[in-house]
């Protein structure tokens, strides 16, 4: 694909940072989660707040989010915590994590048997591990599958941004992701397939990310007056990966409280220790 661009600009820049959502509920209980929507925990909300407050002073042209709950609440801490006027919140099906069909919500610590075929465990209800980029689960999809949508996801919501950059030649266009760790990979290797980075692309590259670490991009485009602007004319760099400093001190509050699923309406456990509730106690 090409686009068309009438006026002169040269080496116009566009940023882009993935973000993985905080801890879920189904992050502490090692199954497959895929599309299950699985809230974040009360740590994982503790975790999406300490990522806005990080990111507040880096102005986002426009947030966007996987819907999934995990996710979205993510995304929702990190709008709250920009300036004003703030960057609008748009979801997509696109951004979702890898689908594991009939293997979601089942473990996924299953050592899986040589002697056994893929098809005989899943006939055991196990779901093991699966060991190429064409396995999947029964009704999921492969890592194969993911990367197809991942192009997608990289032609319908990060193109555009460049080709808007370079058209009303903006700076300090930045857009947030806010996805799944094994989708951020996918897509960040996509992105590299859609610019001309055919060589050396490889997913495993971006592995091991934090629940609300993130990885920063650069999409540098140099193009001329008159000229086509394809993909092979932009330069795409990972500047940091897996930044997770935010993190820093953040401690899970005992007795199984950060581990529950975060819930707006509960009382706030660190207020009665700070005596929120000392006036309505009264001595006998």
């Amino acid at each position: 694909m090409s686009k068309y661009i009438p006026t002169a600009v040269s080496d116009m820049l566009l940023k882009v940072t993935f973000i993985r959502h905080g801890e879920s509920v189904d992050n502490l209980r090692s199954v497959w989660a895929g599309r299950r929507d699985s809230a974040l925990s009360n740590h994982g909300k503790a975790q999406a707040e300490a990522l806005g407050v990080s990111l507040s002073t880096t102005k986002f042209t426009a947030i966007h989010s996987s819907p999934l709950k995990r996710a979205l609440m993510t995304a929702q801490a990190l709008q709250n915590a920009q300036p004003d006027p703030k960057p609008s919140l748009m979801t997509s099906l696109l951004l979702q994590e890898q689908h594991y069909g009939l293997g979601e919500g089942k473990r996924y610590d299953v050592i899986r048997d040589s002697a056994l075929s893929l098809a005989e465990h899943f006939a055991r209800g196990e779901y093991p591990w699966l060991q190429s980029r064409t396995e999947r689960f029964p009704e999921g999809e492969s890592l194969e599958d993911v990367a197809r949508r991942a192009e997608d996801a990289v032609e319908e919501i990060v193109l555009p941004y460049v080709w808007n950059v370079v058209k009303d030649e903006t700076e300090g266009v930045h857009i947030a992701i806010v996805s799944h760790g094994l989708f951020i990979r996918e897509a960040i290797a996509a992105l590299m397939r859609k610019t001309g980075h055919i060589e050396g692309v490889n997913p495993q590259d971006y592995r091991g990310l934090q629940n609300t670490g993130y990885i920063k991009v650069t999409i540098n485009v140099d193009t001329k007056s008159g000229e086509q602007v394809a993909e092979s004319r932009c330069t795409v760099r990972v500047t940091e990966h897996n930044c997770s400093g935010h993190l820093d001190g953040l401690v899970r509050q005992k007795g199984g409280i950060g581990s529950a699923a975060y819930d707006p309406n509960q009382k706030d456990i660190r207020d009665f220790f700070k005596g929120a509730n000392a006036n309505k106690i009264k001595p006998r």
